[in-house]
Order: C-alpha cells, then sequence, then structure tokens
C-alpha cells in the first residue's frame, strides 16, 4: 500500500477492510465455495455503494477520492486480496473504463455503477510483439455485426447482464456490448483454483447485433483496450500484495505463538532469516505496484513497463513467499481447514489471470527502445 496515503483514501481503504471483514469473514468465503456465483448480489450493492464501481467512470458523477483514481483503486483492490473477497472488482471496473471512455450505453454504465447490473470483461492477451489480440471474429453484414469465437476465461459471465467483448475486424479491434441473453451467446463454466471467483467460457455462435452495440468506434479500439489490459495488470499486482500481506501477518503472528523446546519459533535465528527474505519482498512488492499505479495515473511513459515489470516481480516473489508461509506454518499449512490457502489461491489465480511471468517478460522486451 502506499506509503503516505490521503485521509481521504484511508479512510476509503479502512472502510472497505471493515465492511469485507464484516460481510465475507473465512466462515462465509468457505459457504460460497459451493455457490454459482461465488458472491451475494446484494454484498456487491452494498460495495459499489461505498465507491468500488465508480473510481474510474466519473462522466456519471463519480470518480476517484483524490486526482489518483487508480491508486485509489488499487487500494480497493489490496483489500480484497488481504480478505480473499469475492466479487468482479476487476471485471467490472475494466468495462466501466471502457464504457466511460467512449461515453456511450450511458444506462448500462449507470447501472453497472450502482451495483445493479454487472458487464464483465471478455479476457483478451497480448501478442508476442506486444499487441492486443482475441479470438472473436467480427464480420458486417448490412446494418448488423456477427460475432463468432470464443473468450475466455470470462469472470462473473453468469451473474453478468452484458458482456464487453473485443472482436477483430477488418477494419481492426473493435469493443461491443453484448447482453447475455443475445442469441448464440453460450456459456461453459470453468474450474477456479479461488473458491469464490467464478469464470466461464463464452461462446459466440453467430451472434448478430446492431451496430449500436459498438462501444466507441468500429476498428479504432485498440488503444481502448491496450488501456484496460494496462489496468488489469496494475489490479491484479495490488490483489496479489494484499494476498501475500495477509498470508505474511498469519504467518509471524504464527511464528510468536506457537513454542517449541520452550520458545517462540520466531525466536530461531534461522527463521528470522527467511522472515527477513520475506519481509525485502513483500516491501518490494508493494514499493514496484504502487509505483506502477502512480505512473498509470500520470501518465508516465514508463507506466507500459512498470505495469508488466510488477507483474512478474510480484507473481514470482509472491508465490515464494507464500509457498514460505505455507512451510512455515509446518502440516497444517498444508490443510484445507487452516486459512492459509484462501491467500494462496488468490495469488495462484491472479498471477496467470492476465499473462504468465515469460509473457510478462517478452512483452518487456518488445517495449525496450
Amino acid at each position: 500500500m502506499i506509503v503516505n496515503p490521503t485521509e481521504e483514501q484511508e479512510f476509503f481503504r479502512e472502510t472497505t477492510a471493515r465492511f469485507l471483514a464484516e460481510r465475507t469473514p473465512v466462515a462465509v468465503l468457505r459457504q460460497l465455495r459451493d455457490d454459482s456465483f461465488g458472491f451475494d448480489p446484494q454484498y456487491w450493492r452494498e460495495g459499489a455503494n461505498l465507491g468500488w464501481t465508480s473510481l474510474l467512470a466519473p462522466v456519471l458523477g463519480g470518480g476517484s477520492l483524490t486526482d489518483e483514481g487508480v491508486v485509489d483503486l488499487t487500494l480497493i483492490a489490496g483489500e480484497f486480496g488481504g480478505h480473499a473477497a469475492p466479487g468482479p472488482l476487476a471485471s467490472t471496473n475494466l468495462a466501466a473504463v471502457a464504457l466511460n471512455d467512449a461515453g456511450s450505453h450511458t444506462g448500462v454504465l449507470a447501472d453497472l455503477v450502482a451495483g445493479e447490473a454487472i458487464v464483465s470483461w471478455c479476457g483478451i492477451w497480448f501478442r508476442q510483439d506486444g499487441g492486443p489480440e482475441t479470438s472473436v471474429q467480427l464480420q458486417v453484414d448490412g446494418n448488423d455485426i456477427v460475432l463468432n469465437g470464443v473468450a475466455s476465461p470470462v469472470e462473473a459471465a453468469e451473474p453478468a447482464t452484458h458482456l464487453l467483448v473485443t472482436a477483430r475486424g477488418d477494419n481492426g479491434l473493435s469493443q461491443l456490448l453484448v447482453p447475455t441473453d443475445a442469441e448464440g451467446v453460450k456459456k461453459e463454466p470453468l474450474q477456479s483454483v479461488d473458491l469464490t471467483r467464478r469464470f466461464w467460457r463464452v461462446r459466440f455462435e453467430n451472434v448478430r447485433l446492431s451496430r449500436d452495440a459498438v462501444v466507441g468506434s468500429e476498428g479504432q479500439a485498440a488503444r481502448a483496450v491496450e488501456r484496460q489490459i494496462h489496468l488489469g495488470f496494475i489490479i491484479a499486482s495490488a490483489e496479489m500484495v494484499g494476498a501475500m500481506q495477509a498470508a505474511f501477518d498469519m504467518t509471524v503472528e504464527w511464528a510468536f505463538d506457537r513454542y517449541s523446546f520452550g520458545r517462540p519459533l520466531a525466536s530461531y535465528q534461522a527463521l528470522k532469516h527467511r522472515f527477513a527474505d520475506m519481509k525485502s519482498w513483500l516491501e518490494s512488492s508493494h514499493a514496484i505496484a504502487d509505483a506502477a499505479a502512480s505512473a498509470t495515473d500520470s501518465n508516465d511513459p514508463d507506466a507500459a513497463e512498470l505495469a508488466s515489470a510488477a507483474m512478474v516481480f510480484v507473481a514470482d516473489y509472491g508465490s515464494e513467499l507464500l509457498q514460505e508461509c505455507v512451510q512455515l506454518h509446518g502440516g497444517i499449512g498444508l490443510t484445507f481447514e487452516h486459512d492459509l490457502h484462501l491467500f494462496l489461491r488468490r495469488h495462484t489465480l491472479d498471477r496467470g489471470l492476465h499473462g504468465t511471468s515469460a509473457q510478462h517478460r517478452q512483452r518487456l522486451a518488445s517495449l525496450a527502445p
């Protein structure tokens, strides 16, 4: 988390932390394991009222607490990671950014911001040369647009009212707002390592839409899509750091409470060195994730590189830290009954959801002058 948050930012973070602690304690997370959506719609509406969905949508009177809307959003993402909280935070905010920046479909955007509707951002990826790519194809047929292809993984596709789909046509990339009940939209549930986050594979089989479905300008969405992907990296990095912090705090507390040969585990020199390494990884992860968010808010030329660098560092060292936490807990760290795996699961999901570390290293190479 940022070193010196403003009073407004700290109040915002604390409000979300208290809300998540009350509404989604571990007992609730375990119950949601068998829930088809993974979250309670009323819980999501209340979270939207706290500002979770409006930070990057100023066109409807929303907006950030400060001049750093992305940083403000990472405060919430960090708490989501630290509580292994349910809800499509990243997906809905990426969709909100697209609709806000395009200035279209304001009715849907208003429902999204209010938490009355879910708009799911359909996942895409970066090619080896660093450009965005999708497997959904767009064809123009008179006054209609026809979509064919597959988008996967798509978070919260089942409870969503609309999907924000990126498709490639003869003129380039376009984004479209597709109702989930449109003819030809087929959803297949996927298995997720996270207890409360649900993903689907969405197939588009001759889905016919009017041109009013286009978000922004047809064939001109490449830059907007790149911005959305970039923001996805920022949100995922912040969430992973939150999960790392929660696991580390839990492990330090355990090491002081657990006694061996009349001494707390934390007093042994060998474990002190391991905790020192973990602490350095954790603080560095906070620093690079915060730097990437701040650079994005200020339109720094290095923002794209910092976003991928954060994904690489937080993914790799976060995995090391969490595995250390599991090992330091001994046998109980491997059990489902212990809470530690909730944060390991959240980090594991986020580290692969927006590209692997190898893919981000390739992206960094493509961005190098």
